[in-house]
């Protein structure tokens, strides 16, 4: 599992200890990026980043206060390691009800917080593996590993075709497929399939989803589409 070039964001207001964080993280292949305060952090696209070590005890806006608004007003998912003097059992509570990864007090080595980031970011990069490879709309789950298809926790057989065709909807929610599209993407040149087998796997698909059948639809015309 390769972590190098992963982004880290360091916020913290003691520029001597962000100096020796990004020279060391630099050395271990991360490519980091520092904000001495949360204000300036969030004039960044926290977004685009994969880590964030992130101070406590910092000016107007706490690490604390940073986090809760990532976590609840701006929905970032980013995983954070808090770095604080604050190491009582309640300050560390209340870090992980706040959406903490870590926590770790200081002073701390250098050789220690590199093998957490990197416990972390393994941890993240597993458990974003795991959501890409299943695709969710309301009670219907599509796991592409497994290559089947949930409703309501129940399995729901499909075949190799139906279940291509309906991945290839669910993925693009919205977008309105023609036949000639589904036939190409689906069949490509293995055989000379016509228009109107499309139109049986669809039927069939809506047979198997049950009541969510109706969420396959046909624009006249057009083509098919899928729209919780």
């Amino acid at each position: 599992m390769d972590l190098k070039n992963k982004r880290i964001l360091i916020v913290d207001d003691e520029e001597d200890l962000c100096e020796i964080l990004q020279y060391n993280l630099g050395n271990a292949g991360y490519i980091t990026e520092v904000a001495h305060s949360a204000e300036e952090a969030i004039k960044r696209q926290i977004g685009t980043f994969d880590l964030i070590l992130l101070d406590v005890m910092m000016g107007a806006m706490s690490g604390f206060k940073f986090a809760d608004k990532l976590r609840n007003e701006m929905e970032i998912t980013v995983p954070i390691i808090f770095l604080t003097a604050k190491d009582t059992e309640n300050d560390i509570l209340t870090g992980f009800s706040l959406g903490a990864d870590d926590y770790i007090p200081k002073p701390f080595s250098v050789n220690e917080l590199t093998a957490r980031v990197k416990a972390v970011l393994k941890r993240s990069q597993k458990e974003k593996g795991k959501s890409q490879s299943l695709i969710k709309a309301g009670e219907i789950e599509l796991d592409t590993v497994r290559k089947r298809l949930i409703i309501n926790d129940e399995k729901i057989e499909l075949t190799k075709k139906e279940y291509e065709i309906f991945k290839l909807l669910i993925e693009n929610q919205t977008r309105v497929f023609s036949r000639d599209d589904i036939l190409q993407r689906v069949w490509g040149n293995e055989v000379i399939v016509s228009d109107r087998t499309v139109d049986v796997n669809i039927t069939r698909l809506r047979t198997k989803l049950g009541q969510y059948g109706q969420y396959l639809k046909n624009k006249s015309g057009y083509g098919y589409y899928f729209e919780l």
